[in-house]
């Protein structure tokens, strides 16, 4: 699944290796790491089991141990792969108790027989016979003679074949399906619409037409030369697809679905959890950040759920816990040390399905007409296999749009910025009219996030497409969007596209006009159910504050008087923090500024960098805010409150201000508690067993702090930070004396600690780590204001794109990139190609064009981090 368009369909089978199996893939190589050290290998026998008709199945037996008998797992690969795929993952399962079985489907590794596409008369039946020869073996657990203890376990074509396996044999006890297809019709021919790319994908990683049963091929060469599928094609594949025997599924289910994920959608495992609840079994669903389009597959996370779930299910272990309902993994933009996204956990105690909790937001537009173009050329963009997850979510995640509609060929509808930040879980729905020149309509419909410059993102590349009949006389439809989890940030709007064209599917050839209007306002599920859970947070979360023990501290630092304050405005009482004109000079100096004129503010959830070179004025900006010294002019204010030492408000700040000062003679577990004491609050309020375990310096806490170095002293510093768990948190350089590992437990504290709703400011010179936790950045340089903005504004605002591809791009195609429209210059890189947008060029018409040049597009992304932006803006400060 992290391959890319050009090489599935240049390199077919190569490619099509990963395309189901690379969640299961990934897991079992991380597993199989972990426990290499610990474990002997299992044993390994492989074999050739004949089928009924003649077909040879090619088999590997894993086993482990020696004596008592154990569950079976039986492991399906993914489309285009083999059992060699899986091996890993048997392994890893063998050593920890199961008996496993892998095989290559028919038609592919060493297997004979033809791709049917999990037929219930060749596929499925072939599971069944696999059951039957594990109920022979003497290793393996039986509930009764001839039905084994046995789960089943796969990703894309090796889930759906675990789905349909569980209903059509009910000897099948457990099942953990990844990124798979409910209804086989309904992904491949979403709403009556060919989805021609992935399609063609399918038929010619399998090898080609030649190799699927002969009413599967006929099947695709109709509907791909009509464009159009028909009801034979959707009944063919209905008939192969879990829907099928949805009455029959009645075994505990785990269902992973991917977020990044063009072929097989969120609604997919939504319609299976629907069916499989209502047959009364145990159903979980975990929503993973990756998918069929690329992205983070979990794969350790996730072999370890599904472990945990066999364990429960077939071994008996009820004390084995088997996770949350539902489980959601939330991206937080891009790590820029290997490209990766980062990410934290989300989960509900039920399934919210994708309808939770809407919310109406209204639309505005007048009618409007599009066009469909002749031979529906030149098509719009939205998700390319293999690019979804990787380089275009990059782009995305920095707020660059890469989706691209082309003038007259689109309808929009935009609604009124955000006043509050709005978090999208499920599938948002429309309702517009239709009337078409001809007797249908295809359109293709996507909700865009508009930051306030116009740039406009697509949450999952996704989109929806539609078949209107009858649209001549004109016909009110319901759009149903694609499902996503998307924050809509304050200050964003929401924008409803109809398009007329799409890269991935088919439209009519046929030039018509289109005519749209809104009939309704737009519905988005909020979901509010799903939180951040605190116990999925590292060890040293609760590393929190310093609260009203502040107000004290700068009462006795300060030594001044306390004068009255200005009256708190309600208008900012939600509002963490807003500095106005703020300005301190030098001591001893009339001219010379160490601030002044700063402004800037910062919202709920949002974790801010504050950076500069040296003097910048940084440290004196957080002295101020925390009142430790006085402005000499300008303003802080904190949830509408004015800033004073002593100021009544400071007891909802924490912070760790150029280091902590300890009783030397004291042990850090009495410098805590004493410190908390200090306070005046009630003991229960400092989370000081948490704080304890976040500072992670086991027996030393039992020490007196004057034996610690200046690392542990920095932990414990930064514990003493967080008791109390304030609402604004402040940290200045908050990573010195910490390790690589306590440094990327810090970040993903701070993203999760402003996800729950409060406010982080960092002040940090480790550029890169910045990049990572922070959301919003302040840029200093001498006293002022550089810059101000979120990350991916500041950092994105470059105009070079790397574009990665693997393999070296010849000087003739270099030269035809060069002289495409919008693209100033083309360079070759160790990694690929550097290209710089001309003034009005868009990453989304560059990918376009570069799939027409048959460029083999790796990945997309800026060729601009932080740091580079940071020079940029200070010029030679640094």
């Amino acid at each position: 699944m992290d391959h890319r368009v050009s090489r599935l369909l240049k390199r077919p089978r190569r490619a099509a290796a990963a395309l189901g199996a690379a969640v299961l893939l990934a897991a079992g190589t991380w597993t199989a790491t972990a426990t290499a050290a610990d474990t002997p290998r299992p044993h390994r026998d492989d074999r050739v089991l004949t089928m009924a008709d003649g077909t040879r199945l090619d088999t590997s037996y894993f086993t482990s141990g020696s004596g008592g008998r154990r569950p079976a797992v039986l492991l399906a690969h993914g489309f285009g792969g083999s059992k060699d795929d899986l091996r890993a993952q048997a392994e890893d399962l063998a050593g920890h108790g199961y008996a496993v079985l892998t095989w290559s489907a028919r038609g592919f590794g060493h297997s004979t027989g033809k791709i049917g596409l999990n037929d219930p008369a060749h596929e499925v039946t072939d599971v069944s016979r696999l059951i039957d020869w594990l109920a022979a073996r003497p290793e393996v657990r039986l509930d009764k003679a001839g039905d084994p203890r046995v789960g089943v376990a796969g990703g894309s074509y090796g889930g759906a074949i675990s789905l349909l396996a569980a209903g059509h044999d009910p000897r099948v006890d457990a099942i953990a399906p990844a990124v798979t297809y409910w209804d086989l019709a309904d992904a491949l021919f979403p709403n009556g619409v060919f989805k021609k790319l992935w399609t063609g994908v399918f038929f010619n990683s399998g090898g080609g037409c030649a190799r699927f049963e002969p009413a599967l091929c006929a099947m695709y060469q109709r509907v791909a030369q009509s464009g159009v599928p028909d009801a034979d094609a959707r009944a063919l594949l209905q008939r192969r697809s879990p829907s099928a025997v949805a009455d029959r599924i009645k075994v505990p289910t785990l269902l992973f679905q991917g977020q990044t994920d063009s072929l097989f959608t969120l609604a997919q495992s939504d319609a299976a959890e629907r069916a499989i609840r209502a047959n009364g079994a145990p159903v979980k669903v975990d929503w993973i950040a990756g998918g069929h389009d690329g992205g983070d597959l979990e794969s350790g996370r996730v072999q370890g759920r599904m472990r945990d779930w066999f364990d429960h299910y077939l071994k008996g272990e009820t004390a084995t816990g088997t996770g949350p309902a539902f489980r959601i993994t939330r991206t937080g933009g891009i790590d820029s040390t290997d490209g990766s996204t980062r990410s934290r956990g989300a989960t509900a105690g039920t399934y919210p399905g994708l309808r939770s909790d809407p919310r109406t937001i209204a639309l505005g537009g007048r009618e409007q007409r599009l066009t469909n173009p002749a031979g529906a050329s030149p098509p719009a963009v939205s998700a390319l296999p293999g690019l979804g997850g990787g380089g275009l979510a990059q782009l995305s995640a920095l707020g660059t749009g890469v989706s691209l509609d082309f003038p007259g060929q689109y309808a929009k509808f935009d609604a009124r910025p955000q006043r509050t930040a709005l978090r999208i879980t499920g599938s948002p729905t429309a309702r517009v009219h239709v009337k078409s020149t001809s007797a249908d309509a295809v359109l293709f419909a996507k909700l865009y996030d508009v930051g306030p410059s116009g740039s406009q993102v697509l949450p999952g590349q996704l989109v929806t497409p539609l078949r209107v009949t009858g649209a001549k006389a004109g016909k009110d439809v319901t759009v149903t969007l694609p499902p996503v989890d998307h924050e809509v940030q304050q200050g964003h709007r929401l924008r409803l596209v109809l398009a007329s064209t799409d890269l991935g599917y088919a439209s009519p050839d046929a030039p018509a006009t289109y005519t749209v209007s809104l009939d309704g306002p737009l519905s988005v599920p909020t979901a509010p159910g799903v939180t951040t859970a605190a116990t999925s947070l590292p060890s040293w979360v609760w590393w929190l504050p310093l609260a009203g023990a502040v107000a004290a501290l700068a009462l006795l630092l300060t030594a001044r008087r306390r004068t009255s304050a200005p009256a708190p405005d309600p208008e900012l009482s939600e509002v963490p923090l807003v500095i106005s004109d703020l300005s301190k000079r030098y001591a001893k100096s009339a001219d010379r500024y160490a601030v002044r004129d700063l402004s800037f503010r910062v919202q709920r959830g949002q974790v801010l960098g504050l950076l500069g070179p040296n003097g910048a004025g940084k440290t004196t900006t957080l002295r101020m805010l925390m009142g430790l010294i006085r402005p000499d002019g300008g303003e802080i204010r904190v949830f509408g409150h004015a800033i004073r030492p002593g100021a009544p408000v400071l007891s909802r700040v924490g912070a760790f201000v150029e280091g902590a000062g300890f009783l030397p003679h004291l042990t850090g577990r009495e410098n805590l508690e004493l410190y908390w004491r200090a306070t005046g609050r009630p003991p229960e309020d400092a989370h000081l067993a948490e704080a304890l375990d976040i500072a992670g310096l086991g027996d030393a806490l039992a020490r007196a702090v004057r034996t610690y170095s200046q690392g542990m002293r920095q932990r414990l510093a930064i514990a003493q930070a967080m008791l109390g768990l304030p609402d604004l948190l402040i940290l200045d350089e908050p990573t010195n004396g910490l390790d690589p590992p306590q440094i990327r437990e810090m970040r993903e504290v701070l993203i999760r600690y402003a996800a729950a709703g409060r406010t982080v400011i960092v002040s940090s010179h480790l550029l890169a780590e910045v990049e990572q936790s922070c959301t919003h950045l302040v840029v200093m340089d001498r006293g002022r204001l550089v810059e101000a903005g979120a990350v991916r504004d500041i950092v994105g605002a470059g105009d070079t794109l790397l574009v990665g591809t693997g393999t070296p791009v010849a000087g003739p195609v270099v030269e035809k990139v060069a002289a495409l429209p919008g693209v100033a210059s083309a360079v070759p890189a160790e990694e690929g190609l550097l290209i710089r947008l001309e003034p009005g060029g868009t990453a989304g018409e560059l990918v376009v064009d570069l799939v027409r040049l048959e460029v083999p597009v790796l990945s997309v992304g800026p060729h601009r981090r932080l740091e580079d932006a940071f020079l940029t803006l200070i010029g030679g400060s640094a």
